[in-house]
């Protein structure tokens, strides 16, 4: 499954916020839409005639679409008095004409927001707040200076903000070539922190105040709080800059100032180990104790550490198949989807546990539901732990959907795969089955699952194809026989054997 999927269940933190109505000033604002429209057609030469803008990628179904609607129409109004005027944009990446567009911009989801800089020459996420005035606060951040200079004790107080990462440079000149480098980091990365300049390290809260630079300083809510850089090439910068803004152990509970970090843990390329355990548990202050000196061992070893309390970890339940009491716990999960389990696991034992998972003495865990013990319906059910023998192992043609018991357009096929399963039902050498994909793990690298529900069809020859047409009964089925004679066609006949 998708990574933004697991994010999702773990944090909820894209959550848009609730829309508002708004009263415009006179008829002509109320008539104007100041979201300007694009497509195919005409957002290359639209982008390429602006240094910066923001383009929102949706579909007209969408309930969050919808809900931001207003909110994004209110802040183009707004923003399209400033000096000078910044412009909103919107596509429509469900029409077919425009999905040439969505794909170039690997929009996978609704909706999706993207800065365009400079023509289009550098795309950013937007990660700012989804409603009017949070909108408008963040743009114009975004299209002002990559830096913002720091030229008191006031203007440092309120740029430095203890919960989040801020990152200053310190030079005795705002020019020369180490300035301008610092200058492209903070272009480069300013979606995700703050950029900020001084010449007078006196008015920074932490580090030495007699710096008289070039030095950069990062300031952080966890660890060592700060961390000083004197390195200026960009390429090198932007990534101490990455590294350093990872905590050892990174803290999910429902604090919404650890959320940034939390992303930050599952977008990181290496193993994710997580210890899941009751903040209150009168064991907890050892648990992080000694989970942070694992963490510190294994630090730049491909394995980063995240600690989440049972209470606020409910969404990481789910999608891993883990029981509250199986805890505490630690599970890791390869980039390669493999996950293994430690359940009820106690303080001294983490590290021993860890050391044996570098080692590959630990067996991988799979989450499954129960084999069926009767399995007599016309559509056949699938769980991770027969999946191999029902779908790879038995040599016939299986049409398989992946499903959500809550997906409505799921519930709407069932009583059509039903039908399906009917016509086949004389017919040994097909099958038609069906998976929770939220239930169970499916076989990593196979299958690309990233929506409800989602039709595969394995020939009896092992050819793999994902239906993408209609949904009829007549178009399943002819999808079905066209797919499988050709697999007939290529296999080989008795006479060759």
């Amino acid at each position: 499954m998708a990574i933004r999927v697991w994010i999702s269940l773990f944090l909820c933190v894209f959550a848009l916020l609730g829309s508002e109505s708004y009263a415009s000033e006179n008829e002509d604002t109320q008539s104007k839409e100041f979201v300007v429209t694009l497509d195919h057609s005409n957002f290359s030469d639209f982008v390429g005639r602006h240094k910066f803008i923001v383009v929102e990628f949706y579909a007209p179904w969408c309930g969050h679409c919808k809900k931001l609607v207003p909110e994004y129409e209110k802040a183009a109004q707004i923003l399209s008095q400033n000096d000078p005027p910044v412009v909103l944009a919107k596509v429509d990446a469900s029409e077919e004409q425009n999905k040439v567009l969505a794909s170039e911009f690997d929009i996978k989801g609704f909706p999706t927001l993207k800065i365009l800089r400079y023509g289009g020459s550098v795309v950013q996420d937007y990660k700012g707040p989804r409603e009017a005035d949070g909108i408008v606060s963040y743009v114009k951040k975004q299209s002002g200076p990559a830096s913002s200079e720091i030229k008191s004790s006031k203007d440092a107080e309120d740029f430095i903000d203890v919960n989040k990462i801020i990152i200053v440079g310190v030079f005795p000149e705002f020019s020369g070539e180490k300035f301008e480098n610092f200058t492209a980091v903070a272009g480069r990365l300013r979606a995700d922190y703050d950029f900020g300049h001084t010449s007078d390290a006196k008015l920074l809260p932490r580090g030495d105040s007699s710096a008289s630079g070039p030095v950069v300083r990062l300031f952080k809510p966890f660890d060592e709080l700060f961390v000083d850089f004197q390195e200026f090439d960009v390429d090198a910068l932007a990534k101490l800059v990455e590294e350093a803004t990872i905590p050892t152990v990174t803290v999910y509970n429902k604090d919404p100032n650890n959320h940034p970090f939390v992303v930050k843990f599952f977008n990181s390329p290496n193993d994710k180990a997580m210890l899941f355990v009751n903040f209150n548990n009168d064991l907890f202050d050892s648990f992080k104790s000694k989970y942070h000196e694992v963490a510190e061992q294994y630090k730049g070893n491909d394995i980063s550490f995240l600690i989440g309390d049972v209470e606020a970890s409910q969404g990481a339940f789910q999608y891993f198949g883990l029981k509250e009491d199986q805890t505490p716990l630690i599970i890791i999960q390869t980039n390669d989807g493999e996950k293994y389990l430690k359940p009820n696991v106690e303080p001294d034992h983490i590290a021993s546990w860890v050391k044996d998972f570098k080692d590959g003495k630990v067996k991988p865990f799979k989450k499954s539901e129960p084999i069926p013990e009767v399995n007599s319906e016309p559509v056949k059910v699938l769980v991770a732990d027969n999946f191999q023998d029902m779908v790879f192992n038995s040599g016939k043609n299986v049409l398989i959907e992946f499903y959500a018991p809550w997906c409505g357009h799921c519930k709407q096929l069932a009583p059509i795969l039903d039908e399906v399963a009917v016509s086949f039902e004389s017919d040994a050498d097909v099958m038609i089955a069906k998976i929770d994909a939220t239930a169970n793990d499916i076989p990593q690298g196979t299958f690309e699952v990233q929506g409800y529900p989602t039709l595969y069809f394995k020939s009896a020859s092992g050819k793999l194809l994902q239906h993408q047409g209609g949904r009829t009964k007549e178009d399943i089925i002819d999808f079905i026989q066209e797919n499988r004679d050709k697999a007939a066609e290529q296999a080989p006949g008795k006479d060759e054997l």
